[in-house]
Order: structure tokens, then sequence, then C-alpha cells
């Protein structure tokens, strides 16, 4: 048989690698340790949280509280689909939002972050990222935010926030959030944390990771909010997205009198 070494100069012999012909593969050596080393950095930031926030006395302390609503991006970076989520940064604690299945460049989360207060700590910073399967999550979009001052005073602030990415500052879409500041009720504070870490989504992977168990957090007591008050605030603001009267509801934890003064606000 006859090979043109001008066009094929090389010949592989002997077993393919585990990674032949595979896009976007990590070295199996270099992906245990960086899991391992993930897993150790998760373990001390939320030991380190945890020491911040549940301390004694915090039950009764007012919280910050950051409705991540929805985003407009520019562009789908996936493949096929994308499936967003927010990562949010306030001082050393980190949160997470759930994914946003095929959410592509409208996701909408809806997720109510409440976090205390933090000396020196006066802005937030946001974080998009599309959740991947066979690779690293891809960073899609950025931006840091100043908390307002104005919600120490009551006032309940909802805006879209623009995004900096690989379009450019201020240039990767917006970002919708709703910032108030006060007291949730029925709050059960957890005697501890639990962290599992996420294990490989590497093909061809046998890395084994022992999980990091704490024992489990006291269950929080579920907020009934009435639907009878939601529905007359909706009907009183029949122009308004029925999805964002019901954020602004349940972020003020279902007060009718603050929610409809809390929207007459962004109307003005």
């Amino acid at each position: 048989m006859y090979v043109c070494t001008e066009i094929y100069p090389f010949v592989y012999v002997g077993d393919l690698p585990n990674d032949f012909l595979r896009l976007d593969m990590v070295p199996l050596a270099d992906s245990t340790t960086r899991l391992q080393q993930e897993a150790a950095d998760q373990q001390a930031a939320m030991a380190l949280q945890q020491n911040l926030s549940y301390v004694q006395g915090d039950r009764d302390r007012n919280r910050l509280n950051i409705t991540i609503v929805q985003a407009r991006l520019v562009k789908n970076y996936g493949l096929t689909r994308m499936d967003p989520y927010v990562r949010l940064r306030v001082g050393h604690c980190v949160y997470e939002t759930q994914t946003d299945p095929n959410g592509g460049k409208t996701p909408k989360w809806h997720k109510i972050i409440q976090t205390l207060p933090q000396e020196g700590v006066n802005q937030i910073h946001i974080e998009v990222f599309d959740e991947c399967s066979f690779k690293m999550d891809e960073l899609i979009a950025w931006t840091t935010i100043p908390i307002p001052i104005q919600i120490y005073k009551g006032v309940t602030i909802e805006q879209w926030y623009d995004l900096t990415g690989k379009q450019g500052p201020n240039n990767e879409g917006t970002i919708n959030l709703i910032f108030s500041f006060g007291t949730p009720p029925n709050l059960v504070l957890p005697n501890s944390l639990t962290m599992l870490p996420q294990m490989p989504k590497f093909m061809g992977s046998n890395a084994n990771l022992t999980p990091i168990y704490i024992q489990p957090t006291a269950p929080q007591v579920p907020q009934v909010f009435s639907s009878d008050d939601l529905k007359q605030i909706q009907d009183m603001f029949p122009n308004m997205d029925k999805e964002t009267v019901r954020t602004v509801f349940e972020a003020n934890n279902g007060n009718k009198d603050l929610t409809v003064n809390s929207l007459l606000q962004m109307v003005d």
C-alpha cells in the first residue's frame, strides 16, 4: 500500500489515547488534581461564609435581599444551546442561582439571595456562566454593581444593569435585579452547612472524590403568601409583567403595602 508522506508524514502505531478526536478534554491526572483543589476551596469558602454569617444574635438582624430575576444577553455562545446561571459575590460570600436549561439569550431565575451586610462592603459582583457538560463552565458576562443606599431607608430598588463580556464593556446585555433590606419572617438559621463537591464531568474519567459532608441544616419554614393580595396587586398594575410583580411581592415578604409602594417607585 502506498502512503503519500507529503500529506501524511506521521503514522500513529499502537493503542489510541482516551482523548483521541475528543474536544476540550483535560488529562485525567490534571482533572483529578483540579477537582480536588476546587472541592477544598469550596469547603474553605463555605466554612468562612458560615463563620461570617451565622453567629449568635444574627436571627434578628436585617438582611440584604437580592433577587436575580432575569437577563437579556446579546449572543448565544453555546454550540447548540446555552444553559446560563449566575454567580453572585457579596464580600466573602458567594452564591449561585439554579441553571436555566436552554435559557439561551433570555434566561430567567427569580432567585432570592439573603445575606447579612458586611462592614465595608458596598457593592456586589455578578458573573453569568454557561453550564457545560464536557468542559469547564464558560464565563459569558460580568459586572460590578453598587448596593443602592436607598434600600436602607426601606425602599425597594428594581433595575436593569449593563453586562460586560466579549462584546465589550457594557455591551454583553443586561441583567434585572431587585434590592431590598429587612428581616425575613419565619427565618430558621442553619446550624451548619452541607456541601457536596460536583463530581467529574470529563469523559472517560474515573477520578474519585470523597464527598465533603457536614451535619445537615435545619429545614427552613416555608413562607406562605396570600394569593388574593398578589392578584389584587397585579390587577393594580396591569401593564407590568406579572412575574416581576410576584418577585417584588416575595422580596417584600408578602407585605401588600410595601409591595405597592415599591412598584409605584419603579413606575415613577
